[in-house]
């Protein structure tokens, strides 16, 4: 037991560590790790609360660090967030088959990094195309619909969606996602704590927290200070494939 949850806590700190550097709060990757061991085989609930609560610290953190360096453009991020809220809330109270969602959703993430890697040309940091409301606020919502289904924060979704439309840059994109994955997570604990489904096991949650700290406060320190825009991009491929390939094993296990 102890060195399974030695490896865990390695997983957590790798996952926090390559999701913050993009931007994000790490849901998939920590479902991934939880999965492959035997904190597998708590109920769904449990599972998405924690992992809720680890999003919530590292898109923090990753938030802040964006935010200082002057990446973060509120015009771009908050129609995508007035919508997403309030789906998040009723997603989180719905279930559906979980293998065709899972395939689907499989297919969705490859397609998005290998468009990702065909981008030829940045967009420079000063070069935005903020969309209109008439686009945000429809994809706000139904990001923040999927994510309150499946229990995460959102930016595997919402960063491919940006930079393949040339929104902003790779690190803009960081920082939208960073804050749309905060009140996304934070709506589904809401959510969860509404209903009477709050189950945090908070002596497992602090050795968690502590490792995704140090890993978001690294990652993100690297991504918003010292990688150029391309890296963060090929970052996020890698993310995304990584997002896939776990729900892909998840069907054929």
């Amino acid at each position: 037991m102890e060195l399974e949850l030695f490896l865990v806590l390695f997983g957590l700190f790798v996952v926090a560590t390559l999701y913050s550097s993009v931007g994000h709060g790490g849901a998939s990757g920590y479902l991934a790790v939880l999965s492959l061991t035997s904190f597998g085989m708590m109920n769904v609930g449990w599972l998405k609360q924690h992992v809720w609560c680890l999003n919530l610290i590292v898109a923090s953190i990753a938030f802040f660090n964006y935010y200082r360096n002057g990446f973060h453009i509120p015009k771009l991020t908050w129609p995508f967030i007035i919508t997403s809220i309030p789906f998040a809330l009723v997603g989180g109270y719905l279930v559906i088959d979980g293998a065709i969602y899972d395939l689907l959703l499989s297919f969705v993430l490859i397609w998005a990094a290998f468009r990702l890697l065909k981008i030829e040309k940045e967009n420079e940091e000063n070069e935005l195309d903020i969309p209109s409301l008439k686009k945000a606020l429809p994809i706000g919502g139904g990001i923040g619909f999927v994510s309150g289904i499946i229990g995460v924060g959102g930016g595997i979704f919402l960063s491919p969606i940006m930079l393949l439309n040339k929104w902003a840059s790779a690190k803009n994109v960081a920082a939208t996602s960073a804050l749309f994955i905060w009140v996304n997570s934070a709506a589904g604990m809401t959510g969860a704590a509404i209903s009477g489904q709050l189950v945090i096991d908070f002596e497992i949650l602090f050795p968690f927290s502590i490792v995704v700290i140090f890993g978001g406060i690294l990652g993100s320190r690297l991504g918003a200070v010292y990688a150029h825009e391309i890296t963060i991009r090929r970052l996020l491929v890698l993310v995304l494939i990584f997002a896939a390939t776990k729900r892909i094993l998840e069907l054929m296990i």
